[in-house]
């Protein structure tokens, strides 16, 4: 069987936590360049639970020296995103209807945060989820609550 042909049936068989967890364990191809460029990787994934584990690189840095918000928001959106995905039958990306961010401390590059997206609302339209970035102490640096929901154009 060709790598295309085993990733379209993994695709079409698998829960969303199992494909989430098949990315993580490398048998299904990461979905976007973005987890590369901003260091991410996922751990593990369950219903309604996944883990990241995040390497923010100096690229992502502002003038002051440390990660740049937005990129912290971007990690948090991935995060509580596929706590939702998590959830699902079969796995559908999610599309973000809303995203609280709390920054509670620098996040600096090169150092390795943990990412905990927790989905605490599974709904079949609306979804609530969410997220913490925890450093190597257990301390939070930054958190997040979303509202996502499905994005139909994956439907199957």
């Amino acid at each position: 069987m060709s790598v295309e042909a085993e990733a379209a049936e993994l695709w079409n068989t698998l829960s969303g936590a199992e494909l989430i967890q098949a990315i993580a364990d490398g048998r299904f191809p990461e979905i976007s360049d973005v987890n590369t460029h901003i260091g991410q990787v996922l751990v593990t994934a369950e219903p309604g639970r996944v883990e990241i584990s995040w390497t923010p690189d100096e690229k992502l840095c502002n003038p002051g020296g440390t990660v740049h918000g937005g990129y912290i928001a971007m990690i948090l959106d991935n995060a509580v995103c596929l706590a939702g995905a998590s959830t699902c039958e079969r796995f559908m990306p999610m599309l973000t209807l809303n995203l609280n961010v709390d920054y509670l401390r620098s996040v600096l590059a090169g150092q390795t945060y943990t990412v905990t997206g927790t989905c605490v609302h599974p709904g079949r339209t609306r979804m609530v989820s969410n997220a913490v970035i925890t450093d190597a102490a257990g301390r939070p640096a930054a958190q997040a609550s979303a509202s996502v929901l499905p994005n139909k154009a994956f439907a199957r």
